[in-house]
């Protein structure tokens, strides 16, 4: 059965999809198979992984809706083993489609249960706010994933997306966990960036994943080929990067590496 990890903070530019979507890539080069479900109405990590987005007619806005089944609204993407279920501008609709229906937390757990088998990892990049598009993602999630820019405003709102995250787990699931903190946007030269480090790691300890996303050009540069990291410059500190990334998280899971 696979597993369900939610990327979520609800600070925009923090690494969520770049996040997401490498780790995906990883994921597959490892040969896990993964899906990765939109949940962010910019639809960055669809086109990030080369899918068009206006031309997306099926994706996590039917998902969420129940019009489709799960397996309707998945799309093969050019990373290897990775799937996709796309979104759209449309999504922005959903938390007020979804305000008045009855268990609306759990419109994509129900969607996506019949998924589970079919895939090692299944990955959610979760919009940039804490409503019910992320609601769902928490309460269909085993884990969250939270990444943490090494920026001066690193840990503001981070009080309230574990307080968050306390109440899924209190009244909308119980077995969510915390997969771990992931530093990103990290540069070496600058003292803030060590200094957020040390904090995030003083407070968090063992919650703090060993491996560290650098400031890299690549990283930049890969989304607007709609690509991958791995696909873009295998060779580069990104690659590198997120691949440590990826085995760290089978090497938690108890997965061979």
């Amino acid at each position: 059965m696979g597993k369900i990890i939610a990327i979520a903070n609800q600070k925009g530019g923090v690494g969520k999809t770049t996040t997401t979507v490498n780790l995906a890539a990883s994921l597959g080069v490892l040969e896990r198979k993964v899906l990765l479900i939109d949940a962010d109405p910019q639809a960055n990590a669809t086109s990030g992984l080369g899918i068009d987005v206006d031309g997306v007619e099926s994706g996590t806005y039917q998902l969420l809706e129940h019009t489709l089944n799960a397996a309707e609204t998945i799309v093969a993407t050019n990373s290897p083993n990775v799937d996709l279920i796309p979104s759209h501008i449309d999504l922005v609709a959903i938390e007020i489609e979804l305000v008045d229906k009855d268990n609306r937390e759990y419109m994509m757990k129900e969607a996506i249960k019949s998924l589970r088998d079919s895939y090692d990892y299944i990955l959610i990049d979760c919009a940039p706010s804490l409503g019910l598009l992320t609601l769902n993602a928490l309460t269909a999630a085993d884990s969250v994933m939270i990444p943490i820019q090494c920026e001066y405003y690193a840990l503001e709102g981070l009080g309230k997306l574990l307080n968050t995250v306390k109440s899924v787990q209190k009244i909308h699931n119980a077995d969510l966990d915390i997969e771990g903190m992931l530093l990103t946007m990290y540069d070496s030269r600058l003292r803030l960036s060590n200094q957020v480090v040390e904090e995030v790691k003083k407070h968090f300890a063992d919650m703090v994943f060993d491996t560290i996303i650098q400031r890299n050009v690549k990283l930049s540069e890969a989304p607007s080929y709609g690509e991958s990291i791995i696909k873009y410059d295998a060779s580069s500190k990104g690659a590198s990067n997120y691949l440590n990334l990826a085995n760290e998280i089978l090497s938690k899971n108890k997965e061979k590496v």
